[in-house]
Parts: C-alpha cells; structure tokens; sequence
C-alpha cells in the first residue's frame, strides 16, 4: 500500500525539506502511543532500575499524578510525586495484569508558553489479566495531561478521573464451566474495583503516609542524618517560614527637587525646625515608654542592651520608672 500525504511518515519526492515534522512534536498525543509501547515491552525481569528509567523518559523531575474515582465508601483522589510514580506503574502488574495501554479519543490540546495541554474527555485505561482469571478490563474517564513545551516533551502534571469500568470475560471460558456453577459464580465476581486492582489501591493507601515523608527521606540520603534529625531540621525550617514576615516590596525613593531660599530666612528655619525636632523627639520618647509601661501591668524596669559599657564595664543596664512618672537610670 502506497504512502499518502496524510500519512504521518509520508516522504515527499520532492527532497527531504517537505517532509513533516515528527509526529510527536505536533500531537503530544503520540507520546502516550511511545508509552505504551515502552509498557508493551516490559517483562518479568524488569526491575526497579527499569521502571525508574520509564518514569525518567515520560515525565518530569516534578510530576505529579492524581487519581479521582468513587469507591463504596465515597470519592477518593490520590496524589503522588516523581519519586512515586515509578512505584505506582510497577504495582499495577504485580496486581495480575499482563498488559497495559491508554486509548485516546477526540482530545483537545491547548498550547501555552511552556506546556501544551491536552484534555481527553473518553480516555479508556484498559489492562489485561491474566490471574485470579482471563479479564480484559476497560476503565473509562476523563485523562488531562500537561506536557513541557520542548525537545523532549516530558509529563508534568497526570490528572485521570475515573467514571466507570467493565470487566469483559470471553464467551469461551464461559462455556467451558457452564456446568460448574461454582466457577461461573466465581466469574461473576469482580476483580477489580473501580478498574484498579488491590495492589494498587493498597500502595495509594501508603502513598498517603509516604508522600509527606519525601522531605525527609531526602534530606536523610543529602545530609546522612539520623530520622530524628531529620523531622527536628524540617520542623524547625517550616516553623521558621511560618513565623518570618512576609517580605515588603521596595519602593525607590522619590527625588524631589528643592528651591534656594535666602540664607537669613534658611537659618532661621533651621533653627526653629531644630528646636521643634528635640521637643517632638523628646515627647515621642517619653511617650513610648510610658505607653510601653502602662501596658504591660507590673513592669518596673525596662532592660536595655547597649553596646557601650556602663559604669561597672556591664553592656546592660536599666531604666526605672519612679511614682512621680521620671525615668532613673540603675547599673
């Protein structure tokens, strides 16, 4: 079958400057077509090196993944990190499934300065297991990727809503227990709930617990602490930012140009303006430590640290407040 100019890897005759782009970097979508394929080649042996080289390859060093789905107990939504996300995969196929790929169907992308986001409203998940029984199972819903806008195109944010799930059993199994009614009430039974298997329902479970702890984990492989180290530093630097006020924008200075005036009238200005500056110094001053100790009830000195020793070489010392409401100094 001949090559049409519709075709993603169509060869113009005309010379390789007509050819299209790769198809990735003009539908992210073929990103989750690589992804599959690199889940398709997985196998038995495959280790934790392996699934830490999948994650590297198809998402961001700050990714995150979020599940959103309704259990018999309510609406639950998980969200793990980078360091999870490999983890999460790996649980999938030690929960029985032999096969896993993503079906994409009319999504819609949006370009941004530097993500692309692409919004797929009939996302199918659909998993194939091989134990407790043959299943193919299709988990259906809503699938938002964001993807960085460059050369590699990497996941940054994974957002999969599920609405509903099947669980398709072959005929042929069927009819070859249809006399056994102990198997076929064992084929009506789901293995899955909502489309995810126990093992990865319990490691999202854990991840609740896990992902707070990332922190520490890491500052434990970065600094070699001991665990209770650990949670003292991160307890203390959160403290820290909880306390630190948050920090004033700064404002340049506004230059005002100033007008001469005769000097007899500048020095008689001055001087009054000198005069009127002591006594406004003067007030403030005695203000602010009268206010200073009639709120606080029973305060009768004020310590007071000063560089310069006082008379017996001390850096301290003390103002007192006497009834008659003067200030006097005690060593």
């Amino acid at each position: 079958m001949s090559s049409t100019p519709h075709d993603p890897f169509y060869s113009s005759p005309f010379g390789p400057f007509y050819r299209r782009h790769t198809p990735y970097m003009v539908q992210p979508e073929y990103r989750i077509y690589e992804m599959n394929k690199r889940l398709q080649s997985r196998t038995e042996d495959s280790d934790n090196l392996w699934w830490d080289a999948f994650a590297t390859e198809f998402f961001e060093d700050d990714a995150t993944l979020t599940l959103s789905f309704c259990l018999e107990d309510g609406p639950k939504r998980y969200t793990i990190g980078r360091t999870l996300i490999p983890r999460y995969f790996s649980t999938v196929f030690e929960g029985g499934v032999t096969d896993l790929y993503y079906i994409l169907k009319h999504s819609k992308e949006s370009y941004h300065n530097s993500s692309i986001t692409v919004d797929c409203d009939q996302c199918a998940m659909v998993t194939q297991h091989g134990k407790p029984m043959f299943t193919k199972v299709c988990t259906e819903g809503r699938l938002i990727l964001e993807f960085t806008f460059d050369d590699l195109m990497r996941i940054k944010t994974w957002h999969f809503t599920i609405r509903q799930y099947r669980e398709l059993v072959p005929r042929s199994i069927l009819a070859m227990h249809a006399q056994d009614p102990q198997v076929l009430d064992q084929l009506s039974k789901n293995i899955t709930r909502m489309g995810l298997t126990n093992f990865t329902l319990n490691y999202l479970r854990l991840c609740v617990i896990l992902e707070p702890m990332q922190e520490l984990m890491s500052r434990h492989k970065t600094y070699n602490l001991s665990p209770r180290d650990c949670l003292k530093t991160c307890l203390f630097q959160k403290w820290q930012r909880m306390v630190a006020p948050p920090a004033e924008p700064t404002r340049q200075p506004t230059t005002k140009r100033r007008k001469r005036k005769n000097s007899t009238s500048s020095t008689s200005n001055s001087s009054a303006g000198n005069a009127s500056n002591s006594t406004g110094s003067k007030k403030k001053t005695t203000a602010a430590n009268l206010s200073l100790s009639s709120q606080v009830p029973g305060l009768g000195a004020i310590p007071n640290c000063s560089l310069n020793p006082g008379r017996d070489g001390d850096l301290c010392h003390s103002t007192a407040v006497t009834p008659s409401g003067q200030f006097k100094e005690k060593h």
